[in-house]
């Protein structure tokens, strides 16, 4: 296997590239004033791919849409979006754009048959499917609400519908620098065989070696990076 690959989060609000703590949209810490710039920092150091979140569109206090357009057409390299993405509408408006890939969240619980007909359409390699979690249950709507879902309900539809890769957070140490729950992220790991990437309170290189002993694919990683510790790029022994 690989190393892990570490991608790089650019969370958008109120157009600023901000980290949230436990998901809270008040409990916000704002890195960089311009997500272009929080970007092409992480691209400067050699990221490959960035992840985006559209965080107004998560929670519904509006979008970040001119933002992530310009970030797609001047970044250079892919970028992947979430937050928000509820309708085949909305999916195929942010791949026209030039998104590499799309990040269903909430309405992969809600709408399970989108997930289906966006791979059918597009592809496996430009959709994604991010569970964001209490423990094992799904949380929607920018995290505000349990759904009452567990992942394991989740992983075989998402399979059969032709998902290769899945992004797994774990709400309760997004943004807190608590590093990864070893046991969750193993339970997550037999849940999922195909490509797994996850979240949640990565903090530094210890964090990295789990994923390495849990045959995890890679991590979207924002405060750690973003405070120095996790040094990025992040090299193992």
């Amino acid at each position: 296997m690989q190393e892990p690959l570490i991608i790089p989060c650019v969370d958008i609000q109120s157009g600023r590239a901000v980290r949230l703590f436990e998901g809270d949209p008040d409990r916000e810490t704002v890195y960089f004033d311009s997500p272009l710039d929080a970007a092409r920092h992480w691209v400067g150091l050699g990221a490959g791919l960035v992840h985006l979140v559209d965080l107004d569109a998560a929670t519904g206090r509006g979008e970040n849409r001119a933002v992530i357009a310009q970030i797609t057409q001047e970044l250079g390299v892919p970028v992947e979006v979430g937050g928000g993405i509820r309708s085949r509408e909305a999916a195929e408006d942010l791949l026209r754009l030039g998104v590499d890939r799309v990040v269903i969240g909430t309405a992969a619980v809600k709408q399970p048959e989108l997930v289906r007909a966006l791979i059918a359409a597009h592809g496996p390699e430009r959709v994604v499917v991010s569970l964001d979690a209490r423990g094992l249950e799904v949380a929607t709507h920018g995290w505000a609400q349990g759904s009452g879902v567990m992942v394991a309900d989740l992983t075989p539809t998402l399979a059969d519908a032709g998902l290769e890769t899945l992004i797994f957070t774990d709400v309760t140490r997004d943004g807190t620098l608590r590093g990864l729950n070893r046991d969750l992220m193993a339970q997550v790991r037999r849940l999922w065989t195909n490509t797994l990437i996850v979240g949640g309170g990565v903090a530094n290189l210890d964090d990295v070696r789990l994923l390495r002993e849990e045959h995890i694919e890679g991590a979207i990683v924002g405060r750690a990076i973003y405070e120095g510790t996790l040094p990025f790029p992040a090299m193992l022994d």
